[in-house]
C-alpha cells in the first residue's frame, strides 16, 4: 500500500523531493523487513525511477546501492550505463559488476568512465588489459597508480607503447619498484626517442648525431637496469633486447667492460642457445679457442673478438664487480687496458677502436664526476676552511 502511494505521489513531486524519497525507498529495500509483495513492489518502483528525467533521482539510487552486494542487479547494471554523475560511483565501487561488464564498459565508455573503472579495488588482469589496450592516457595513469590493479607484463608494455611518450606516464611507472626490467627499458627508449626528436626539431643536433647519442644513452641505461635484475626479470630483459634488435655487440661489450657478468652471460646464452651454466664454464675456461667458438656461435662480429678476449683477461686478473653501482657503469682501468691492447693490434677494426675510445672518454668523465662528488661530500662533513670563516 505504501509503495502504491509512493508511485502516485512521485508523479507530481519536485525533483529534490523525489530524490530524497527514492533514497529512502532504496534504503528500505536493502535494510527493512519488507513482505514479499512490498519488496517486489518496491523493486518495481525503483526500476520505474530509472526513467526519471532528473539525474538527482537516479544518483540517489546510485549512492545507496553503490557498495552493496544485495542491491538489485538489474538496477545496478542500468545505473552503470547512466550519465557520469550517476554511473561513476557504481563503476568505481559496485561489487555486482563482473569482469565482462567492466571490459565492455571500458571498450564503449569515454575517458571519465574508463578512469572510474581503473580506480577499482582488486581490478583483474582482463580489465587491466582492456584499459591498457583502448583506455585514454588518463585512464592508464589511474591504472598505474592503482596499487590493487593486476597488470600482466603485456599490459605494462602496451601502456608504454601507447602512452610512453607522455612524461606523467613515464614518471609514474619509473618510481614503481616492481616494474619489469623490460618495461623499464622500453620507457627509457621512449624517453630517448622523444628527446632525440626534440633536439632535432630545434636544430641543436643533426638526426644522425641525435640518434647516436640516444643509442648510447639507452645502452648505459640498459646496463644500469640489468645490474639490479635477476632470474626471470633478467630473462625478460634479454628477450626484449633481442626482439627490439638492441642486443648488439656494442651493448654486450659495454656490459663486460662494466664488469656486469650477469648481463654478459645472459646475452651470450640467449644468442648462442646454450645454457647459462655452459656459457659460464666456457668463459672461465681461459682457453681462447673456447671463447672464440662461443662468440661465433652467438653471431657476434669477428672484429670484436679481440676486445672481448682482452676484457675477459683483465676480469680474470682483477675479479668481477660485486656491487650494484660497480656493475652499472664502465670501469675505466679495464676500458683503457682493452683499448691499449686493441690499438697495438694492427688488425683491429676502426669501428671497434672508435667505440672503445668513446667508452674510455665516458668512463674517465664518470670517474671524475664521482671523485668530485666524494670531495664535495667530505667537504660538507668537515670544518670550513679558516679563510672562508674569516670572510
Amino acid at each position: 500500500m505504501i509503495v502504491r502511494q509512493f508511485i502516485s505521489w512521485i508523479k507530481t513531486a519536485p525533483a529534490g523531493e523525489r530524490a530524497e524519497a527514492t533514497r529512502a525507498l532504496a534504503r528500505a529495500w536493502l535494510i527493512s523487513d519488507l513482505s514479499e509483495d512490498d519488496r517486489a513492489a518496491a523493486e518495481g518502483a525503483l526500476l520505474m525511477l530509472l526513467d526519471d528525467p532528473s539525474p538527482l533521482v537516479r544518483r540517489a539510487m546510485s549512492d545507496v546501492f553503490v557498495a552493496s552486494h544485495e542491491a538489485p542487479a538489474a538496477i545496478v547494471q542500468a545505473l552503470a550505463l547512466d550519465q557520469p554523475s550517476v554511473a561513476l560511483p557504481i563503476l568505481e565501487h559496485s561489487p555486482l559488476l563482473i569482469d565482462a561488464d567492466l571490459v565492455d564498459i571500458v571498450a564503449t565508455g569515454d575517458g571519465e568512465t574508463q578512469c572510474a573503472v581503473a580506480r577499482r579495488i582488486n581490478l583483474p588482469a582482463s580489465v587491466c588489459a582492456a584499459i591498457a589496450e583502448v583506455g585514454t592516457a588518463a585512464a592508464a595513469l589511474e591504472l598505474i597508480e592503482n596499487a590493487y590493479a593486476e597488470l600482466a607484463p603485456f599490459s605494462w608494455d602496451r601502456i608504454v607503447e601507447r602512452h610512453g611518450h607522455l612524461a606523467a606516464i613515464r614518471e609514474s611507472m619509473l618510481v614503481l619498484e616492481d616494474l619489469p626490467a623490460a618495461t623499464r627499458l622500453a620507457l627509457v627508449a621512449k624517453l630517448s626517442e622523444t628527446l632525440a626528436q626534440f633536439v632535432v626539431a630545434k636544430n641543436w643536433l643533426s638526426a644522425d648525431r641525435a640518434e647516436r647519442v640516444a643509442g648510447e644513452a639507452r645502452d648505459r641505461c640498459t646496463v644500469s637496469i640489468a645490474a639490479s635484475s635477476r632470474g626471470d626479470d633478467m630473462g625478460g630483459l634479454i628477450r626484449h633486447l633481442r626482439a627490439t634488435s638492441q642486443l648488439t655487440a656494442g651493448l654486450i661489450l659495454r656490459a663486460l667492460l662494466s664488469g656486469n657478468l650477469e648481463l654478459f652471460e645472459a646475452a651470450l646464452a640467449e644468442l648462442s642457445g646454450l645454457p647459462r651454466s655452459r656459457v659460464a664454464s666456457l668463459l672461465f675456461d681461459r682457453g681462447e679457442a673456447s671463447l672464440v667458438a662461443l662468440l661465433q656461435r652467438a653471431g657476434l662480429p669477428e672484429s670484436t673478438f679481440a676486445a672481448f678476449r682482452a676484457a675477459i683477461e683483465v676480469i680474470h686478473e682483477t675479479g668481477f664487480t660485486d656491487t650494484l653501482a660497480g656493475a652499472a657503469r664502465l670501469r675505466r682501468r679495464m676500458v683503457e687496458r682493452v683499448l691499449t691492447q686493441c690499438e697495438a693490434d694492427l688488425d683491429a677494426a676502426a669501428p671497434l677502436l672508435i667505440l672503445l675510445r668513446r667508452f674510455a672518454t665516458e668512463s674517465a668523465r664518470e670517474e671524475a664526476r664521482l671523485f668530485c662528488e666524494e670531495l664535495a661530500a667530505e667537504q660538507a662533513l668537515g670544518p670550513a676552511p679558516y679563510g672562508l670563516i674569516a670572510a
